[in-house]
């Protein structure tokens, strides 16, 4: 009787069997998955929190918080989130951009110290001068982007627009923000949805998930929410801004913030939306703020419901955060007013 031939493995896993290192038990397994549970909440314990108080209520949203806040609390005192931060940058899920043109990076838009920039037209819009206002265009494509706090306008203006032959590209990334490049880098998206869609007009609304640390031009982390850090977030909303103007061939409209429920996320929203207004100032004429805070909490005071249409009706999801289906059609109205003093449709 022949000796079978012995089979080629590729795998090469039969170079543990000599060290007897393919014997794992079932406690092996339960050890693994529980240093990797520990680790998680350790450096992400912060991202655990948030992603359960961005839940809407239920069973669900109470068994993350039930793990979050505790993990949230332990990460707040360590300083290992930036470091994870650091380390695994480079990944991201599918079709995330996270590098190439644009991209953010640790002195990127940051101005150079001794130079003034020079003002150019493009900071006068015609209004503000008593100048004529150039007559209205065709809106082909709308670009419609932001975190969550884009949905549902971007359903909302859709529903309104496309029947009227106008494209409208919904492109929300949820859990994102400028100050945190971990999923995606806003500075490389901006000129990668502009390569691709070409859009006459940008819709932008986010800021929901800001507040993180980021770098100074000399390196340091800088923690939200002083001069320092406003400043760091105008550069790089400033270089968004840019980029979706295409070169004053475009008109963009950035949505700030309504104020939310938390103290905490007020403290934030206002940093960002401060630090907005400033960032596209050199581009009046072309780029609009759309403040939301006069519409849906006047004075920066928080509130669930106002009056539309003469009616009492509830305009804030239940996070305190994002507007409800009411709140964002209320929101549409107002942007669809501001793309028709530019654009016929």
């Amino acid at each position: 009787m022949s000796t079978p031939t012995p089979r080629n493995d590729d795998s090469m896993m039969n170079r543990f069997d000599r060290f007897d290192l393919r014997r794992f038990r079932a406690r092996d397994a339960v050890s693994c998955v529980f240093v990797i549970a520990v680790l998680l909440v350790v450096f992400q314990g912060a991202s655990i929190r948030k992603a359960g108080e961005e839940m809407k209520p239920g069973i669900g949203r109470d068994a993350i918080l039930a793990v979050g806040k505790p993990a949230g609390w332990l990460a707040d005192r360590l300083p290992l989130a930036s470091v994870s931060n650091a380390a695994t940058g480079w990944l991201a899920p599918e079709q995330q951009e996270t590098s190439g043109p644009g991209a953010f990076t640790a002195k990127g838009g940051a101005a150079v110290s001794g130079q003034i920039p020079t003002v150019t037209p493009d900071a006068f819009a015609a209004a503000t001068i008593g100048a004529k206002a150039p007559p209205r265009r065709a809106l082909h494509t709308l670009l419609v982007t932001g975190d969550s706090m884009s949905e549902p306008l971007d359903d909302d203006l859709a529903r309104e627009l496309e029947p009227k032959g106008v494209h409208v590209v919904e492109d929300p990334h949820l859990g994102t923000g400028i100050s945190t490049t971990f999923l995606v880098n806003w500075g490389a998206l901006a000129v990668s949805q502009v390569k691709r869609y070409h859009p006459d007009a940008v819709v932008i609304f986010i800021g929901a998930d800001d507040g993180f640390p980021m770098p100074a031009p000399d390196g340091r982390e800088v923690e939200c929410c002083n001069a320092e850090w406003a400043s760091i977030y105008a550069n790089r909303a400033r270089q968004m801004a840019n980029t979706y103007r295409q070169d004053g061939a475009a008109r963009v409209y950035w949505i700030t913030l309504p104020t939310p429920r938390e103290p905490a996320r007020q403290t934030i929203a206002r940093v960002v939306n401060a630090a907005v207004e400033v960032a596209v100032q050199p581009w009046a004429d072309q780029i609009h703020i759309i403040n939301t805070v006069p519409v849906f909490t006047p004075g920066g005071v928080y509130r669930d419901s106002m009056s539309v249409d003469g009616k009492p009706t509830i305009v804030r999801e239940a996070d305190g955060v994002h507007l409800n289906e009411a709140g964002s059609s209320l929101l549409a109205g107002i942007v669809l007013g501001q793309l028709g003093q530019e654009f016929t449709y």
